[in-house]
């Protein structure tokens, strides 16, 4: 590719009309162009702030009836957290400082919706003004099916409970020809469409996820994006985009490939920026997947947000994580402000914290 024909990909790029192929090509160019391109994308889009929530996970069980080849989580020390071990995590959250939990887990046979609105009511009655961020259009599917209700009343009952928002987890690669290898008994790609279209449609805001770096290919990725962007015009209700890097350790996946990371993680980054600029404005990087140091240099990349605080993570960590499980406000910012940007503290949906 000469260098006009990099000019012309970049010009269609700021008119946001790449196609496919167009994507791919762009994926390919010289990586400091195209990190060049998001990053200016990044400030067009949000100036030079950097923002983070002060957030904390909550696993309630590692128990599950799947069979995803990349999970390390799934079993491992056979758990369920009571109700009462559930509003402890919450309590200490709060007292600390947060403003969201992040409640999800794994597929607990037998498990209905009344037993997911027993976790959101609870929480809610002791902490009416905590934001709950809480389970992956997988576990609406779960909960659904396991209650013989369809999925968007489920939501709704969700909603009636106390959730404000929804992961965009379980998306992984949404190409069923990939999921059919690395997830066969999950939803469908149509699936978790049908159901983040549900929860938008009814007031319920999500992220949006990819799971990347494993028997993927970059043509898979860039559909994923795509589908991303094409959901977010039609209902404008993902908050933000996280590249989540495989964590190759302690799982099946893992034993028949392993992920290069570096360079990659960084055209990743960019290249979400990129095909979502005018859709989706933030671009979260996970420091727990990533590392601090990546993480860094992802903000060069199209990234502007460094996500949640945590104060504990399990899934990530059973695969391979060395990053830890919590980041303090005070390690957040210093970490921005060595980067050279302008740290901001934020709650679930970007509005900002004074």
């Amino acid at each position: 590719m000469d260098s006009r024909e990099k000019d012309e990909l970049i010009d269609k790029a700021w008119r946001g009309e790449l196609e496919r192929e167009d994507a791919i090509n762009l994926y390919r160019i010289y990586p400091l162009k195209l990190f060049e391109l998001a990053d200016s994308m990044r400030r067009e889009t949000v100036g030079e702030y950097i923002t983070y929530v002060v957030n904390r996970n909550i696993n309630f069980t590692d128990l599950c009836i799947g069979d995803c080849t990349f999970c390390a989580f799934r079993c491992k020390e056979n758990y369920i957290l009571s109700m009462e071990e559930i509003l402890e995590k919450t309590r200490d959250a709060v007292g600390r400082g947060a403003t969201e939990v992040c409640i999800q887990g794994g597929l607990l046979e037998g498990m209905k919706l009344e037993d997911y609105c027993t976790i959101t009511e609870g929480i809610k009655d002791e902490f009416p003004k905590i934001h709950i961020h809480a389970f992956s259009p997988m576990e609406i599917y779960h909960m659904a099916k396991n209650s013989g209700i369809d999925t968007i009343y489920a939501l709704k009952e969700l909603k009636k409970s106390g959730l404000n928002s929804m992961p965009g987890t379980a998306a992984e690669i949404l190409v069923n020809r990939i999921r059919e290898k690395i997830c066969p008994h999950k939803l469908s790609s149509e699936e978790w469409e049908r159901i983040v279209k549900e929860a938008h449609g009814i007031g319920i805001p999500s992220t949006a996820t990819i799971m990347y770096g494993h028997i993927e290919t970059l043509e898979d990725r860039i559909d994923h994006i795509l589908m991303i962007r094409r959901i977010q015009e039609e209902t404008n209700g993902f908050t933000e985009f996280i590249p989540l890097p495989f964590m190759c350790e302690n799982n099946e996946l893992g034993k028949i490939v392993r992920r290069r990371g570096g360079i990659d993680d960084l055209r990743m980054h960019a290249i979400a920026r990129i095909l979502l600029y005018g859709a989706v404005d933030n671009i979260q990087a996970s420091w727990v997947k990533l590392g601090l140091e990546m993480v860094q240099l992802s903000f060069l990349c199209g990234v502007n947000d460094l996500g949640g605080t945590l104060m504990e993570e399990k899934i990530s960590k059973s695969s391979g994580s060395k990053a830890g499980e919590y980041l303090s406000p005070e390690e957040m910012e210093a970490m921005i402000i060595d980067a050279g940007r302008i740290p901001v503290r934020r709650d679930t949906l970007y509005n900002i914290i004074i």
